[in-house]
């Protein structure tokens, strides 16, 4: 891992750091207690990825720059203003579900007043989405950065190579974040792509490419600060691939027994938050008291989230197609 002050991240940094990627670890492991008791429908996991997502969210400004993310972000849209209580209430498909009204599967991230943009069910869509926020950026003259992600199966998609190919021809203040794991549902990346590197695929597109360790959330930050500095200093694009670790099946309806025993135990040793632990405690950045203060303070606010979400009324039939067709005032 590395130095955290060799990247310009304080001590403070850190533990806000930590913080949040315990906070989604915590939720999505609640989340798949509830689907296991019968409780919700679906969830698929960020478990894992941690690191990158908030590495990336932290090197970001979000005052001003802009997420299109996929459906494995819990951590990166935590970091920008996503609530407990809002993705319980999603996960539980209630009223007050702020991305769709309790409409939408899980994972389908939305909230605008975060800068967060509104994510559909079609894979890789979210790509050109932000393709078009930056050419926004860049017409309006705005010191501002477009960031989506996507797994390394959705780069197999036409909208991938189509919206990185506009970003790169117009120098736009776009980031595309491959957050490869290494598998796309069930299909291996040998099966995936044949390049050594999807980061290699940067310079057909005339943009920069990297690839960073992706379990490493302060490699990942400095990568992420300089993609955004190329971006709103009007050098274009960039393609960053994070190599992350999978902790769990890809979602609550997946068996992942085609992974063999060896590949999921030895995943769990790269887990991100226990590394992250060991090298605050090695670096004295945090003791044994404060680690034990922050769980149990996330504890009683995913607690809270549950039952106020459980809790909560399911949207009302009338709504179903509530902005999805236009209402015509005929009076």
């Amino acid at each position: 891992m590395k130095d955290h002050k060799e990247v310009g991240l304080t001590a403070d940094d850190v533990k806000e750091i930590y913080r949040t990627m315990l906070l989604s670890r915590k939720m999505d492991e609640r989340m798949w207690l509830l689907n296991r008791a019968g409780k919700l429908p679906f969830v698929i996991s960020c478990q894992g990825q941690e690191a990158t997502q908030v590495g990336a969210a932290f090197a970001l400004d979000k005052e001003v720059d802009v997420l299109s993310p996929y459906y494995r972000d819990l951590a990166l849209v935590t970091h920008f203003g996503m609530t407990p209580l809002e993705t319980m209430l999603s996960a539980f498909a209630k009223e007050g579900d702020i991305q769709s009204g309790g409409r939408q599967m899980p994972g389908h991230f939305s909230k605008k007043s975060n800068n967060i943009l509104t994510q559909g069910s079609t894979v890789t869509t979210q790509v050109l989405h932000a393709v078009g926020a930056a050419y926004k950026f860049k017409m309006d003259d705005e010191k501002r950065v477009a960031l989506t992600t996507l797994g390394e199966g959705s780069t197999s998609q036409g909208d991938f190579h189509e919206g990185l190919n506009f970003a790169g021809v117009h120098k736009l203040p776009v980031i595309c974040l491959i957050e490869n794991n290494e598998y796309a549902i069930s299909v291996p990346a040998r099966l995936q792509y044949a390049a050594e590197k999807l980061s290699d695929r940067a310079v057909g597109y005339g943009i920069h490419g990297e690839r960073v360790d992706g379990n490493d959330p302060f490699a990942v930050y400095e990568v992420m600060k300089k993609a955004r500095e190329r971006a709103i200093n009007g050098e274009g694009a960039s393609l960053i691939e994070a190599m992350s670790t999978r902790l769990t099946a890809h979602s609550s309806d997946d068996d992942d027994s085609y992974r063999a025993i060896e590949e999921r135990e030895k995943n769990k040793e790269a887990d991100c938050i226990v590394h992250l632990k060991q090298y605050m405690v090695e670096n004295d950045i945090a003791e044994d008291a404060w680690f034990l203060e922050i769980e149990d303070e996330l504890k009683e606010i995913i607690k809270d989230a549950t039952k106020k979400a459980e809790a909560a009324p399911y949207p009302k039939a009338e709504d179903a197609l509530k902005n999805v067709y236009e209402e015509v005032d005929n009076g």
